[in-house]
């Protein structure tokens, strides 16, 4: 996918995106090329579907936003396993008033992440070093792409969230939801899915989906609820 037909898809979903933002989403490929070469945080096999593969697909918790109309605007937001930056600094250029936080485990991946954050202008955006489980305090959402089965996952954040888990994931999730929720005991209806091929109908995005966990009430009307 070039950067032209990126630009129209974003337009097409995000009427009220800025050519300031459209800037930053152009110049993040050729950073990540450049960081690529060094620290292989993206598949060498896999770098020239940068934007299908990991900015859009970023994008798809955006989109849903929009769509539930739930305005990330003010609010603190954790990116857990966020390797290179994704899906936390797509999601932060394209919600500037948002505060992000991107916590990986390993080093150099964050290091990438600090210094593309750091090239774009990326205000709204720290990262940091360190375990989700180590990181003080709580947040409004936490967003994370497939590092983990849901409920290997869920501990490391259960008290780090106020609001939402938005977890970006593919395949089968039935059983990894329903696995999710006997062991944490969650309600029925705080666990939802929703297709990301609801949007983009690319194959590559054909079986995955952004699965919302809910802290304290049940999840919006375009999703199907678990």
């Amino acid at each position: 996918m070039t950067f032209e037909s990126f630009s129209e898809t974003v337009r097409a979903e995000f009427p009220a995106v800025t050519e300031e933002q459209l800037a930053r989403f152009r110049d993040m490929e050729a950073l990540y090329r450049e960081w690529n070469a060094r620290i292989n945080v993206i598949s060498r096999k896999d770098i020239d579907g940068f934007y299908e593969h990991h900015v859009l697909h970023s994008l798809a918790i955006a989109a849903y936003w929009l769509r539930e109309g739930l305005s990330p605007s003010g609010l603190s937001i954790l990116d857990v396993g966020t390797g290179g930056g994704f899906p936390g600094i797509p999601l932060a250029v394209m919600s500037p008033e948002a505060g992000f936080t991107l916590c990986d485990s390993i080093g150099k991946k964050t290091l990438v992440a600090r210094e593309v954050a750091s090239a774009l202008g990326l205000q709204n955006v720290t990262v940091v070093n360190a375990r989700a489980e180590s990181l003080p305090g709580k947040y409004d959402y936490v967003v994370s792409r497939a590092v983990t089965t849901l409920d290997n996952f869920y501990p490391w954040v259960k008290d780090k969230f106020r609001g939402s888990i938005f977890y970006l994931k593919g395949g089968d999730v039935n059983a990894e939801i329903v696995q999710l929720m006997g062991r944490y005991r969650l309600k029925k209806g705080s666990v939802c899915t929703w297709r990301i091929d609801n949007w983009l109908k690319e194959e590559y995005f054909q079986e995955k989906f952004v699965i919302q966990i809910e802290k304290d009430y049940l999840c919006g009307p375009i999703a199907e609820n678990i």
